[in-house]
């Protein structure tokens, strides 16, 4: 059976291949090859700019154009050719090795330099940079700019119902209310931290050869300082430099990286479900979509599939994201290989993410608020006023204000008319007895609105 979209067994390049193909050009198979492919050049560059390397002589024009055409040339070709190469060497860096060296034999001068190619390199010299490009390209052309296009249509939200008034709930009952503006400007600040956090993640590299040290480097070439040149190589390809490693880089740059992804997807996660309750307490509805069917049986159905795609994507990738941070720090001795097959997943998982913040924008969009409903939950709840009664009382010094409006509201149905017939019987002046009687749910905000109205402002 060939491979489609209907025979893939991961519904990221199955049912779901059209929200995710824009990860294939840095997190597929082919874009590791690219990259991995792109350092071994670029480590043949650096040979030839070192004065002390008198066999890697500085490259003519021709050939270092010829070498940048080959970086720009590197097509899906280019990625099968290497993988014919690896049905004979069964390993894969070594085909990437193998392949550049047949694109060097059609040019006599870099011919000559075809052994140096992956030079005192081991295969996670090449690896651990590339995957540290596939990580930078995916944070900075894909995850980042999706998760502020989710920031700015919750941003936008947040200020569209700044002080539209809901009813709190906290254990699922009612309390003291909020503004359904400033519950998303909530989530956007939290969002924000977790954003900047992640764009915070230093991804380090290394290219010190088998076990860290640099050993075969400084044996063939004893005068050149190995060590500073390898930081340089690693800090101009756009990766902080790691000096102490084993063979492998230990991938503690990646858990950061998985850590704040799933700090950003619990928040988001936290949202659906908020999200999910509030349509299911029907403060919202959600906008009709013609030819759309709810349920199978019962037509009247209008679910929340959206949030629920969103929700059950966000928990897949964090399973993904949490086994990455827990195990790619640990391998045995100087080396072990159980990295290399978990590494081959992080496009899984982003992926899963992708799919994931795209329904959560859909569901988004298609939501409109139910002012009725949310004004009918507030005029049903005057018992949340005795917070500010009691405050208030205790202000002036009256006898067990809390215990007093426990009394009179905890577990019992309070409406306006009993709870303004308790505050005009209270012993306070009368300015502050004219704030409580004219108080309203509704009213009884705080500072909600002005905080998701300055929601930029605290940043």
């Amino acid at each position: 059976m060939e491979l489609s979209a209907l025979t893939a067994l991961s519904p990221t390049d199955g049912r779901y291949a059209g929200k995710t193909a824009a990860l294939r050009n840095c997190l597929s198979e082919h874009g590791l090859l690219q990259r991995r492919h792109l350092i071994e050049v670029r480590w043949l560059q650096a040979m030839s700019e070192c004065t002390d390397i008198d066999e890697v002589p500085r490259l003519s024009s021709a050939a270092a154009d010829f070498l940048e055409q080959l970086l720009t040339g590197f097509n899906a070709d280019s990625s099968a050719r290497i993988k014919a190469i690896e049905q004979t060497t069964n390993h894969d860096v070594k085909a990437v090795e193998y392949f550049l060296k047949q694109q060097l034999a059609e040019h006599p001068e870099l011919d000559q330099l075809s052994e140096f190619v992956h030079f005192a390199c081991t295969s996670e010299d090449i690896n651990n940079l590339a995957y540290g490009l596939m990580l930078s390209d995916a944070r900075s052309e894909h995850i980042q700019p999706r998760l502020k296009s989710l920031e700015r249509q919750l941003a936008q939200m947040a200020e569209a119902f700044a002080d539209l008034p809901m009813l709190s709930r906290t254990h699922g009952q009612s309390a003291s209310p909020t503004t359904l503006g400033k519950e998303l400007a909530n989530v956007v600040h939290r969002m924000r931290r977790q954003r900047r956090a992640l764009a915070r993640v230093e991804i380090t590299g290394k290219m010190n050869g088998a076990v860290g040290n640099h050993n075969a480097h400084r044996v063939a070439y004893p005068e050149v300082d190995w060590i500073d040149m390898t930081r340089q190589f690693v800090e101009n390809l756009g990766i902080a430099w790691n000096p102490y490693t084993t063979q492998i880089e230990p991938h503690d740059c990646i858990a950061e990286f998985c850590h704040a992804l799933m700090r950003t997807n619990t928040i988001l996660i936290d949202l659906c479900r908020d999200i999910w309750g509030y349509i299911a307490l029907g403060y919202f509805k959600q906008q009709l979509v013609e030819g759309e069917v709810g349920s199978s049986t019962m037509p009247h159905k209008v679910n929340p599939i959206d949030f629920e795609n969103a929700e059950g994507n966000l928990g897949v990738a964090n399973s993904l994201l949490g086994h990455f941070a827990e195990k790619l720090p640990v391998s045995r001795w100087q080396r072990d290989l159980t990295d290399s097959t978990v590494l081959r997943a992080l496009g899984t998982a982003i992926g899963h993410c992708l799919i994931a913040w795209q329904s959560l924008e859909k569901g988004l969009g298609k939501l409109a608020v139910n002012q009725q409903r949310l004004a009918e939950d507030l005029d049903n709840s005057w018992e949340v006023l005795g917070e500010a009664v009691q405050t208030v009382m205790r202000r002036y010094g009256l006898p067990e204000p809390y215990e007093q409006l426990k009394a009179l509201t905890r577990g019992r149905g309070i409406d306006q008319q009993s709870m303004r017939q308790f505050i005009r019987s209270l012993d306070i002046p009368d300015s502050a007895k004219t704030l409580l009687i004219s108080l309203t749910p509704a009213d009884y905000t705080g500072f909600a609105s002005r905080l998701a109205k300055q929601l930029n402002h605290y940043q």
